[in-house]
């Protein structure tokens, strides 16, 4: 064999080589999502939204909700039967209010249980997602965010303030027309999310939350915690299945040059204090590696 052909078959197995490393990384997640299923004894879909490197180049991806999830969500609750309860593994930053909506409003009909696991986060439409759930499963440092619909790049909520500080004779139309947009916007999304509310709330209860969820209490990055879900009444949990946490590991980031987070990936537990018996020294190490 020569060096030229010897050349073209290195390069092909660099460029096969991630097409490869990705169905094994598909695999992987099957196996372990039946895995998950047959322990639960449900249905489980995974809604992950990573920045995967995906095509032969390199060049990564970048995900959120679209309706290409909305439909594969819809078909995945219509092949399952309608008593068997539902999983959903929810990672997001958002996304179209439409698919979130979608994807709520289907799992909202079903007489089934429905579950949704939070491993990191779920904002804005992944929270209107879970707002559908009968039970939201946090890790203990997930986050929730709030439904504020956004305009553009500004948040309707705050287009509306503009009138409340200017007269109208003083507002360009372009903002009076934003402004329009974002009344509709709000009152939308609200009606949304109070009904998803009313399935476990009191109305006046319901109506507390929908108006801090959706009138721009806070900016639209703003971390709900596991503490503040309890306490807006939201049925939160923190019994996270341990096979959620290794779903997540198969779904990795794109790889940089360098990594921003470097640690040794094992457990580390601390352990009692141990009598020294040197003078002084008593439990002077409390923990092991």
């Amino acid at each position: 064999m020569s060096i030229f052909d010897l050349f073209w078959l290195f390069f092909i197995i660099v460029t096969l080589q991630p097409l490869v490393r990705q169905r094994m990384l598909e695999a992987a997640r099957v196996r372990l999502i039946h895995e998950l299923e047959r322990k639960r004894k449900s249905r489980v879909i995974a809604l992950i939204h990573r920045q995967e490197t995906m095509s032969i180049l390199g060049f990564p991806i970048l995900r959120y909700i679209d309706i290409d999830d909305s439909e594969n969500v819809l078909r995945a609750i219509k092949l399952t039967d309608p008593e068997l309860p539902i999983d959903l593994i929810l990672h997001t930053p958002g996304g179209l209010v439409l698919a979130a909506e979608q994807i709520a409003f289907a799992l909202k009909k079903r007489p089934g249980k429905v579950t949704v696991f939070v491993p990191h986060y779920a904002m804005s439409g992944g929270t209107l997602i879970a707002l559908a759930a009968d039970e939201i499963i946090m890790d203990p440092n997930a986050v929730l965010g709030p439904l504020d619909p956004q305009i553009g790049q500004f948040p309707a909520a705050s287009i509306l303030k503009v009138l409340e500080v200017k007269q109208p004779k003083d507002i360009d139309d372009q903002t009076l027309i934003l402004a329009d947009m974002s009344r509709k916007a709000i009152n939308q999304v609200s009606a949304v999310v109070r009904d998803l509310l009313l399935e476990r709330m009191e109305p006046a209860q319901a109506e507390r939350v929908t108006a801090l969820l959706t009138g721009g209490t806070w900016t639209h990055d703003y971390p709900i915690t596991v503490e503040q879900a309890r306490e807006l009444g939201l049925p939160v949990s923190t019994d996270m299945p341990p096979e959620v946490y290794q779903l997540m590991r198969l779904f990795p980031q794109a790889q940089q040059a360098r990594p921003s987070v470097t640690y040794i990936p094992a457990p580390y537990r601390t352990v009692p204090p141990t009598p020294s018996t040197t003078p002084g020294r008593r439990g002077l190490f409390s923990g092991h590696f």
